[in-house]
């Protein structure tokens, strides 16, 4: 599996890149995405000499190899590249629909690969795989809150804002109100449901992959109540993991059914 995923972690890592490029203006960056879109098609379709072009072109090489082998479907990877269109244009969302639909893009795609890639072709592991996925990205966009805001983008929705009576103007001030905490709990309590989702598909896989998906469900789930926890501090600290929580992680994985 190992040499697949890497083809798929380096393809998305040079999208990331191209979306964030500095001072680019969005138009110039979103043409690279598409040039890069293209050149995957070419390089799925076998047509190598075609996307051979330029230092990238291993990492394309590669994953056409891996679309082709395993029968990938494409249109997950256009999916990736259109949520990296999208974070260059879009720094505001009105509603949970909206961001779920920037998840669905962004983050369940790349759970959904690694099914693929370990041979399973599953309905219902594929839905609660785009769950946990959605957990997962909710969960950075909480950890990463005030690094975000400090960047021009904020992915709690407008009508949570609204509703707990959230202004930016505070954001803009560096004040974390109770508002916002309000309304940063509101998001957790919504996370936390699809965390609960996404616990199927951590049971439904087998061998390797099943301890690293509960590992990987646990460590979500512990960051995500480090931030509800660290709420009010959310704008000047990143709450993460670190070698402490190695120990407990394991020892929670090795006793799942009973977390």
């Amino acid at each position: 599996m190992r040499p697949h995923v890497a083809a798929v972690y380096a393809f998305a890592r040079i999208a990331d890149d191209i979306a964030d490029e500095g001072i680019a203006p969005a138009s110039a960056r979103l043409s690279r995405l598409d040039e890069w879109r293209e050149r995957l098609h070419q390089a799925a379709g076998g047509n190598g000499q075609e996307a051979a072009a330029g230092r990238d072109a291993p990492v394309l090489m590669a994953l056409g190899h891996s679309i082709r082998t395993l029968d990938l479907p494409l249109s997950l990877f256009d999916d990736l590249l259109s949520a990296f269109g999208q974070d260059t244009m879009t720094a505001r969302y009105a509603s949970w629909p909206d961001v779920f639909d920037y998840c669905r893009r962004s983050a369940n795609p790349v759970g959904r690969l690694v099914l693929r890639i370990a041979g399973y072709r599953d309905q219902a592991l594929d839905r609660s795989s785009d769950r946990l996925c959605t957990a997962l990205q909710l969960t950075n966009f909480w950890q990463d809150f005030g690094r975000d805001w400090r960047a021009g983008r904020l992915y709690v929705p407008r009508d949570v804002m609204d509703r707990c009576g959230a202004s930016e103007r505070d954001l803009s001030s560096g004040r974390m109100t109770p508002a916002w905490t309000d309304a940063i709990q509101s998001c957790v309590t919504v996370t936390r449901d699809c965390f609960r989702d996404g616990r199927a598909v951590c049971d439904g896989v087998r061998g390797r992959l099943r301890l690293e998906l509960r590992l990987t469900w646990l460590g979500g789930r512990r960051i995500l109540d480090r931030a509800e926890r660290t709420r009010m501090n959310l704008l000047d600290t990143r709450p993460t993991l670190g070698s402490a929580d190695v120990p407990g992680l394991i020892w929670r994985a090795a006793r799942w059914g009973g977390v």
